[in-house]
Order: C-alpha cells, then sequence, then structure tokens
C-alpha cells in the first residue's frame, strides 16, 4: 500500500510461535532475482498488488492508474480494465483515487479494491479475460480497503482497510459486507505515524493472515466452523513498514515485503528474520508478492523512490515446495 514516507530504519524481527520447519540453511531462499517488467511511473503504474495465472503470467493493479493489468511470459504489459474515474476522490489517508488488493478466482475472475472515498469505494470484479468492472460490494467511504484475499472453497472475500482497522468480510457473489474483525491490533497509529493499519492479508491453514504497517506486525486470525473471527494472535512484530507478504509452501514461514526500506525479508520459525532481497536485487518499495511454483514475483511500486517502478521474479528454493 502506498506509505509516502521516507525510508525509516528496520528494527529487528520477533517471531512468536510460527511452526513450520526452517528451510535448510545451506540451499538459498531465493535465486537469479531480475526485473522482468519496467513500468511507467508518468502513467501512473505503480504496481501495488500482484496475483499469478496457471500459465505464467501475472496480473498486477497499477494503483494511481486506476488499473488492473496483466503481464504475459513474453514480459508485454496489457490492460485488462480500468476503474471509472473520479472527480472529487477524498480517500483517507492518500487523497487520490487507488486500484489496491487483487484476488484471482480459478474461473479467471479478478476481484479488485478500489478506493475513492466517495460510494465507489468498495471490490470490483472484473471478467476473466478482461472487460468492464463492475461493483459488487460497497465499503464505507471514510475507509480504505487495501488488501484482498479469496477464499474461495467458503466464497468471501476479506478485505484489510488500513483506516478503518478492519477486517471486513464480503461474499464472493457480491453483497452485504461484514465487519468481521476489529481491535488496536488492526488499527494504524497516529500522528506521526502514517496511519496505516491493517495492510496485507492472505488466507492460509483455517485463518486470516494480516499485516499491519505502522505496527510492524503480522497477525493470525482464526477462522471459526461458523465462520466467525477468533481471537487475533501476534505471530511477529518488528516489521517496520511491512507491507504484504506471502507464503512460499504450506508451511508458516513467511516472506514479506518491507516497502521503506526496499526489502523481502523471511520470518523463520525460530525467530530470526533474514533479508532474501533489497535493493541491490532491483526492488523500488515492494509492496507485493505472489507464488506460482517456485517462481517468486514482487512489485515494486517506486511510491518513495519515485524510480523504476517495477515487477521483480525470483526462484525459490527447493525446500519450499516441499514444505
Amino acid at each position: 500500500m502506498p506509505r509516502f514516507l521516507r525510508p525509516a530504519a528496520v528494527a529487528p524481527a520477533v517471531a512468536i510461535g510460527l511452526l513450520a520447519a526452517a528451510p535448510a540453511v545451506d540451499e538459498p531462499v531465493v535465486s537469479n532475482p531480475h526485473v522482468i517488467a519496467h513500468f511507467d511511473l508518468a502513467a501512473g503504474q505503480t504496481p501495488e498488488n500482484v496475483v499469478t495465472e496457471r500459465g505464467g503470467s501475472v496480473d498486477v493493479t497499477f494503483a494511481s492508474a486506476r488499473q488492473v493489468a496483466k503481464v504475459t511470459r513474453e514480459r508485454r504489459v496489457r490492460v485488462l480494465a480500468t476503474l471509472p474515474a473520479e472527480d472529487h476522490p477524498r480517500t483517507s489517508l492518500v487523497g487520490g483515487a487507488l486500484t489496491l488488493g487483487l484476488a484471482r478466482a480459478h474461473d479467471g475472475t479478478l476481484y479488485v479494491n478500489y478506493a475513492t472515498g466517495t460510494g465507489r469505494t468498495g471490490v470490483w470484479r472484473v471478467p476473466a479475460g478482461g472487460g468492464t468492472p463492475q461493483q459488487i460490494a460497497q465499503l464505507p467511504s471514510e475507509g480504505l480497503p487495501n488488501g484482498l484475499a479469496l477464499d474461495e472453497r467458503h466464497g468471501v472475500l476479506y478485505a484489510a482497510d488500513s483506516a478503518l482497522g478492519t477486517v471486513w468480510r464480503i461474499p464472493q457473489a457480491g453483497g452485504t459486507p461484514t465487519a468481521w474483525a476489529t481491535g488496536t491490533a488492526l488499527t494504524g497509529l497516529p500522528a506521526p505515524a502514517s496511519g496505516f493499519g491493517a495492510n496485507g492479508i492472505k488466507v492460509h491453514k483455517d485463518a486470516v493472515w494480516v499485516t499491519n504497517s505502522d505496527r510492524g506486525t503480522l497477525l493470525r486470525i482464526p477462522v471459526g466452523t461458523d465462520g466467525s473471527a477468533g481471537a487475533t494472535e501476534t505471530r511477529a512484530t518488528g516489521l517496520t513498514g511491512v507491507d504484504d507478504f506471502v507464503f512460499p509452501g504450506h508451511s508458516e514461514v513467511v516472506l514479506a515485503a518491507l516497502n521503506p526500506s526496499n526489502e523481502v525479508v523471511m520470518v523463520r520459525p525460530d525467530g530470526v528474520r533474514s533479508t532474501v532481497l533489497s535493493v541491490q536485487d532491483g526492488l523500488s518499495n515492494p509492496t507485493s508478492l505472489a507464488v506460482n511454483g517456485r517462481d517468486l514475483f514482487v512489485a515494486g511500486s517506486a511510491y518513495s523512490t519515485q524510480r523504476d517502478p517495477n515487477l521483480l521474479k525470483a526462484r525459490l528454493g527447493a525446500h519450499f515446495a516441499r514444505s
């Protein structure tokens, strides 16, 4: 998510209760990082979120351009949809109208968070292959729906609201959202902090996992058998400026994007956090990560660097395929 802030120092992370085995130390976590697409900053092509497709293409949101686009295996960029212009946007924390979180269903349908500060704020659906977007759920205009996750098995979407400190639960088919999880752990901090609370979000092992950018935390919220939210658990701290994250395997090892410091870090179950990608690899304010097999994709927004918004690709170690 955009955090128009100067880069900040990164505090050591403390992971609490991560259960999976750590990757083998004699094998690199990631290798062969390289930028596969450079985007046009002047055209608003600031990649905010990324999801993968089966054939090796990836889909991204261009936040400032209000677009959803595809980057093909041949590295061509094709716009799939443009969200409607908002003449007088007044989005909390950021001001402008932005496309943010992105989720993809198995049939290729895309779901995207659009934040405008008006009645257009909410979740929109883009047909498989692209086309005219349709709003399927309206979220509070004073909010900032940021990360988006799809639980297709239960037919629901989860949206992390950075301004209101809320996880919204929305029927995949569309309809009325429910404030599924709230509380201090999800809220941002007052000035001089940015005010960004809940940001990245994923569904993993019968739980919803959320990052909080201001608090530098990774949270786990169990999903009850009736679909209700359990008590919020803090699973990692010290992740300064954390944005989105991904589970590279079936375990609870996490790769997370630290936006201000231009890092991707791995949080291991023993509490050790290590940097696996940095600005030297081409990162430019990383916002989101996605995995397809052993391919790792990282979107770089260039929000504060103001240079080279891009999409980076790297190879995951074989241990993640087994974890």
